[in-house]
């Protein structure tokens, strides 16, 4: 059984409550906070733990324990400088699992100097995965996986009837992890090199991204 987390999420709004409802799902323990009464509302009925209060102040993070958990999300909405002086302060009480929401280049640069660990944009993370599956109709979902490497799954179009020794995708540097057919969900994993290919049937895929994309499936 995964270790259940103590996630602290700053920021309820159109990414932060989403974020908090999944991990929630995922059987985590969620610390929710926001200064907005309205957003604080719609998280009661999806927290155990919300309160409404201002993370730029250090004592409130402190009588909440944010030093104390597994992780803390800084998903502060439109403001550059309360989300920096937020994060500064949780790196001064000593979390070491910091995943801040950027709200603009500058501001990733900032939190890079920063040392925070994790740093999501998600309007241009979502748009260069769409572009990527607009570019390429026979590429699914991807998964950014840092140092250039991606997850990403495959359809199978123009490879049907091949295998994957006929492919040889691990001399393009690419790793097959993982299969399923048309209509199933759950994934075999490691899937046999010598068993030939379904149309419609999904490939999961490692490699770096210029090489994956490449592909014609």
């Amino acid at each position: 059984m995964k270790k259940k987390l103590e996630v602290g999420i700053i920021g309820l709004g159109k990414f932060g409550l989403p974020l908090a409802k999944a991990l929630v799902e995922k059987g985590h323990s969620v610390v929710g906070v926001d200064a907005g009464e309205s957003r604080i509302r719609q998280a009661q009925g999806v927290l155990d733990h919300v309160y409404i209060a201002d993370a730029k102040d250090s004592t409130v993070l402190h009588q909440l324990r944010f030093q104390d958990l597994d992780m803390v999300v800084v998903s502060v909405g439109s403001s550059m400088e309360a989300s920096i002086l937020i994060v500064f302060n949780l790196l001064e009480m000593g979390v070491k699992r910091l995943a801040v929401k950027a709200i603009t280049p500058e501001h990733k640069k900032i939190l890079s100097r920063l040392g925070v660990e994790t740093i999501v944009q998600p309007e241009q993370d979502a748009a260069l995965t769409l572009a990527h599956r607009i570019s390429n109709p026979g590429l699914l979902d991807l998964l950014q996986l840092g140092g250039g490497v991606v997850l990403q799954e495959l359809e199978v179009d123009k490879w049907e009837g091949k295998t994957l020794m006929d492919l040889h995708l691990t001399g393009k540097g690419i790793m097959v992890v993982a299969m399923h057919k048309p209509g199933e969900k759950d994934y075999t994993f490691v899937p046999p090199a010598d068993k030939p290919l379904q149309r419609g049937e999904t490939l999961a895929v490692i490699g770096y991204e210029k090489d994956v994309l490449d592909l014609e499936p």
